[in-house]
């Protein structure tokens, strides 16, 4: 993630998010693990922005997804009271896993970098299925990057 840094431009959907007192640690900085709830938020809201409210929206594909990995690039600490504007993407689609990008911004300032891949799977025996087309359809008409 390191070579390519996002700018809000990337993002055609954003979710604003002020940050809490309780989300802060010691040094008054927004704890770790909390950008990662951060992301989850803004990844609720850019499904259903997208149309697909999680989950009753893949249940009709046969579908849920699962997150399989994320990575966190922090860059410069949020803190309490802090407005924040989440981007979210959808960088990469296969056949059956999304890699989306979450960016962290306090005004245009790049705060954190976050990927999480998802994989489409059957909800209940988590068997690999494809992501539906209408999502992907969507993606690639509302994308300010098309997905690679």
């Amino acid at each position: 993630m390191a070579d390519e840094r996002s700018t809000l431009a990337d993002f055609a959907f954003t979710e604003p998010l002020r940050v809490r007192w309780g989300e802060c640690d010691m040094q008054g900085i927004v704890f770790n693990p909390h950008y990662l709830a951060y992301a989850d938020v803004a990844m609720t809201e850019y499904l259903r922005w997208a149309g697909f409210p999680y989950p009753e929206a893949l249940l009709p594909y046969g579908a849920d997804i699962f997150a399989v990995s994320s990575k966190v690039d922090f860059r410069s600490p949020a803190k309490f009271d802090d407005l924040l504007t989440i981007g979210v993407r959808v960088r990469r689609i296969g056949n059956t896993s999304m890699v989306f990008r979450i960016a962290i911004f306090r005004g245009e300032d790049l705060l954190s970098e976050i990927e999480t891949t998802y994989v489409c799977a059957t909800p209940d025996e988590r068997k690999p299925v494809p992501v539906p087309q209408p999502f992907r359809d969507v993606v690639a008409r509302n994308e300010a990057i098309p997905p690679a």
